[in-house]
């Protein structure tokens, strides 16, 4: 008898439904004061340009909302933040590792990010996304620096693991995993996502909705 898996874990469906449901667009935020209320719980991605950010959270809502909008001109340097179905939001930060930005753009956004992260009461969970092709790189840990400083919790989440060999996937999770293990604010467990294939983003759902869940 095949076992259905929402018998298991009962948040692959909760996920599912929370994720099926709207994500709006509410603002861009280029200044602390323009931060909504924290009045519900705040899950933020991280990650370098081009890692695949849009794409996985394409992924997880069925949508294009989130990429439509990260390619506005004058959102870049932004914290945007989506509406998701009333119980939380989803906030899109800025992919970091970019070369363009003029030197006080990235300063003001990097001091934005800072208090952000030491300020929000709301903010549940990072999920940093690395490019599961490369594993992570000097500037990942410049950011893992940041966070772990900030004591703010974060969970990587590898992207473009179908494009990772086969027979390497495995010791990519595991050297990932080891670097996360000397890391203070590292949850201990990561995503490997695929949102090309669609693998990994029935759990991340899930993860996220049991996060969301807990801290209502």
């Amino acid at each position: 008898m095949t076992t259905d898996p929402t018998d298991v874990d009962p948040y692959l469906e909760i996920g599912r439904k929370l994720f099926a449901g709207p994500c709006d667009f509410v603002l861009g935020a280029a200044r602390l004061e323009q931060l909504p209320a924290m009045d519900r719980p705040e899950i933020a991605l991280a990650g370098r340009s081009n890692v695949g950010k849009s794409s996985f959270v394409n992924a997880l809502t069925g949508r294009k909302t989130l990429a439509k909008t990260s390619n506005t001109p004058g959102r870049t340097q932004q914290l945007n933040y989506f509406d998701l179905g009333g119980k939380a939001y989803v906030v899109d930060m800025p992919g970091y590792g970019y070369a363009q930005a003029p030197v006080e753009q990235v300063r003001a956004w990097t001091g934005l990010v800072k208090t952000y992260l030491r300020g929000r009461r709301s903010l549940a969970r990072v999920f940093l996304l690395i490019d599961g092709r490369h594993g992570l790189k000097t500037v990942d840990g410049d950011v893992m620096d940041l966070l772990d400083a900030a004591a703010s919790s974060y969970q990587v989440v590898l992207t473009k693991m179908d494009q990772v060999p086969k027979g390497e996937r495995d010791a990519r999770v595991a050297d990932t995993l080891a670097a996360l293990a000397r890391r203070p604010a590292a949850y201990p467990e990561l995503l490997a996502t695929s949102s090309r294939d669609g693998d990994g983003v029935v759990e991340a759902r899930a993860v996220m909705a049991r996060l969301i869940d807990e801290r209502r």
